[in-house]
């Protein structure tokens, strides 16, 4: 990615010496050090004194803001007033609602995200730290502020947000033209239902994707994903004490969570035409826990039951759904998947290692991997 700053350039001021609480001789070498490490970070610091005014600011931070520190010091204002007295909107922005400026008043520890106006006009976002300075007593006599430029990180984002809808964009054209061709080879076949079925098994692919959209397609909630595959069926509930679901949340990778939709779409279908769900005194109880493995991963445990609907028999021959949960399941992530087809009721028990969250190689490329 080419870099849009300039090399840093700074002033006469900038360069001098910070002005010493006390003089002497010893401290002359501890300042030249001090000097030289502040003027060749590539972090913007700010010194405030205990007026919130600005009394020095390194090489990084006259380049961020576009001021020199003898502009600075000439206002002989808050700094808030220099570099952050607007909202993006045009309002003023007052000091009192700065969040930075909190540090000192309120004996702060401040981090989080602004926005600040160049000295040429523009807005540009920042990464700030502010913390309280201390004197000997423990007083607080001013605020030091670590400010970045996080710009190419908001682009950054806004690109991968832009893409990421684009994909869904993609996705969904690309389900609804799989829907199409679907429609025109039902057409005219006796069995009717199977259109409805195919219909409802595209749009439960459809809500699985939207949970990852969600979350940029890093990861996907896993009470998220259990809750929006049940949504159609609890939605059209009276009772929704027919449903308990139960489990501690944890982040699914997108892979797992979309297995996982589908599965529970498959058993919540069979439940409503055949199942508990199909008569109304039936229930349906979903729990899961998050058990620890050997190799420091989570295995998630999770537990289907259905209780007081018709009587249960083993079916003749097993459907897409049943195939879908007793084989992709295990196939994919080594886990195991059981299904049971009690008399009071089917019970489906799913074990699902955890895939690690993140793309492939990307402990390489991050330098997560031990050395």
């Amino acid at each position: 990615m080419p870099q849009s700053r300039q090399p840093l350039q700074s002033s006469a001021l900038a360069a001098a010496s910070l002005a010493t609480l006390r003089r002497g001789d010893q401290l002359f070498e501890t300042e030249r050090r001090l000097n030289a490490v502040l003027n060749n970070a590539s972090v913007s610091i700010f010194l405030m004194d205990d007026r919130q005014h600005c009394v020095y600011m390194n090489r990084a931070a006259e380049q961020l803001t576009g001021f020199t520190l003898a502009e600075v010091l000439a206002r002989d204002c808050p700094l808030h007033d220099i570099v952050h007295h607007t909202y993006p909107d045009g309002r003023p922005f007052p000091l009192a609602e700065c969040a930075i400026d909190r540090a000192f008043p309120q004996n702060n520890h401040e981090r989080g995200e602004e926005v600040f106006v160049h000295a040429d006009g523009h807005f540009y976002p920042v990464g700030f730290t502010a913390s309280p300075i201390r004197d000997d007593s423990a007083n607080i006599i001013g605020t030091i502020i670590e400010v970045r430029d996080i710009s190419e990180e908001k682009a950054a984002a806004e690109r991968q947000r832009l893409l990421l809808n684009e994909l869904n964009h993609r996705v969904k054209n690309t389900l609804a033209t799989v829907q199409s061709i679907a429609a025109q080879t039902f057409r005219g076949l006796a069995e009717v239902g199977a259109r409805t079925v195919f219909d409802a098994r595209m749009a439960a692919l459809s809500t699985a994707h939207n949970v990852l959209v969600a979350d940029n397609w890093e990861s996907a909630s896993l009470r998220s994903v259990v809750t929006r595959a049940l949504a159609p069926h609890l939605l059209a509930e009276v009772d929704v004490d027919r449903f308990r679901m139960d489990g501690p949340d944890a982040r699914l990778h997108p892979k797992v969570a979309v297995t996982l939709s589908m599965a529970l779409h498959e058993l919540m279908t069979n439940a409503a035409k055949y199942g508990a769900l199909s008569v109304p005194e039936g229930r349906v109880h979903v729990t899961w826990s998050l058990e620890p493995m050997a190799d420091d991963r989570q295995r998630l445990d999770l537990l289907w039951e259905e209780q007081g609907g018709p009587e249960v028999a083993a079916p003749a021959r097993k459907g897409f759904g049943s195939r879908l949960i007793e084989r992709q399941l295990p196939l994919e992530f080594d886990g195991r998947a059981e299904i049971e087809y009690r008399v009071a009721g089917v019970v489906c028990r799913l074990e699902v290692p955890l895939t690690a969250l993140g793309w492939m190689g990307q402990d390489v490329i991050t330098g997560q991997t031990a050395p």
